[in-house]
């Protein structure tokens, strides 16, 4: 279990810069199924499930936690089945640590 999954994630005000991209490639290693792009500002995953039920079920487990924790992904359930979850902090245009917070949450979801 990631120790990711056991933080919180903090008020985005005040969090000043985005992550270095070496901070931010040290977090990917506890998250191996994310992928973040080029420029380290964003990150993301796509689950394919069996049928559309299962899917919007996860979308809406991802929902309340995100909630929960107050700090929201953008989701996208398409291909009836797929559903891509990209973060990114939008406060400050790239990652912070709330972003691989929500990672590890989201994939204890699947366990």
């Amino acid at each position: 279990m990631s120790h990711l999954s056991q933080k919180s994630c903090q008020p985005c005000e005040g969090i000043g810069e985005p992550l270095r991209q070496e901070e931010a490639k040290k977090l990917m290693q506890e998250i191996p199924e994310w992928e973040m792009d080029e420029k380290s500002i964003g990150m993301k995953r796509t689950w394919k499930f069996k049928d559309f039920k299962e899917a919007l079920t996860f979308v809406n487990r991802v929902g309340e936690l995100a909630e929960s924790e107050n700090h929201h992904p953008d989701i996208s359930l398409h291909n009836y089945r797929k559903v891509t979850i990209t973060l990114w902090t939008h406060v400050i245009k790239g990652l912070s640590e709330n972003d691989f917070i929500m990672a590890a949450k989201i994939d204890q979801l699947q366990k």
